[in-house]
């Protein structure tokens, strides 16, 4: 079994695939694609034909089938195993780390790509054709208001979605991933969210991402 992943290595969002990969030891099964986000390549038609949405990552399995969109590749990564990893066993389980999931995305890590687009420079001017800098600072300030429910969250549970590591981690994680690339500061009043965040580094697949990570770094 040999998969092909397009991605960028420092995008936040290839981020979350990448700890899945590691998470689930199927390293080894898989191929990366470099697709420069820095240069649009993600737009261009070659790639639409991958994927419409023109984002980043995207899963090409055996049969061919493109797979786009962070949730959906994670799910079908972690079918592949025995038993499920990162998106529960249990009903119960399986719904609270969608729940918890969904709300990283939009109240968090979204809100961040938000703020990116429109009140940074973003991609640069050959890629963020519109840009409107008021909506984006609103997104910063939904992501601060997202980083205080987390840290709420976990004031009372060891991880995100509950008692176990699970896909909703890793996209917080990513959120803390563009904070850093936007040098949005998480307030280190949010305690519970920092404490958590240096556990999470500690874990080998995120350690394996940041060594891919710095070994493309130009030097």
């Amino acid at each position: 079994m040999m998969m092909m992943i397009y991605d960028w290595y420092s995008g936040p969002y290839p981020s979350r695939v990448r700890i899945a990969v590691a998470e689930l030891g199927l390293a080894s099964h898989v191929r990366f694609a470099s697709v420069d986000l820095w240069k649009g390549e993600h737009k261009r038609s070659d790639f639409l034909a991958k994927n419409y949405s023109g984002t980043l990552p995207v899963l090409q399995i055996e049969d061919g089938t493109y797979l786009a969109e962070c949730t959906a590749i994670t799910q079908y990564l972690d079918a592949l195993g025995e038993a499920p990893r990162l998106t529960g066993t249990t009903p119960r389980d399986k719904g609270m780390i969608h729940m918890m999931n969904k709300r990283a995305e939009i109240e968090f890590l979204d809100a961040i790509s938000v703020y990116f687009h429109h009140a940074t420079t973003g991609l640069g001017p050959d890629v963020e054709l519109y840009q409107n800098p008021e909506w984006g600072l609103r997104m910063r300030d939904k992501a601060l208001r997202g980083a205080r429910y987390f840290d709420d969250v976990l004031k009372t549970q060891p991880f995100v979605a509950g008692d176990a590591f699970s896909m909703a981690d890793i996209t917080v994680i990513a959120a803390f991933v563009f904070a850093k690339i936007v040098e949005l500061e998480i307030p280190a009043a949010l305690a519970s969210l920092h404490a958590w965040h240096g556990r999470m580094l500690e874990r080998p697949s995120v350690q394996h991402w940041e060594k891919m990570h710095l070994a493309h770094e130009p030097a």
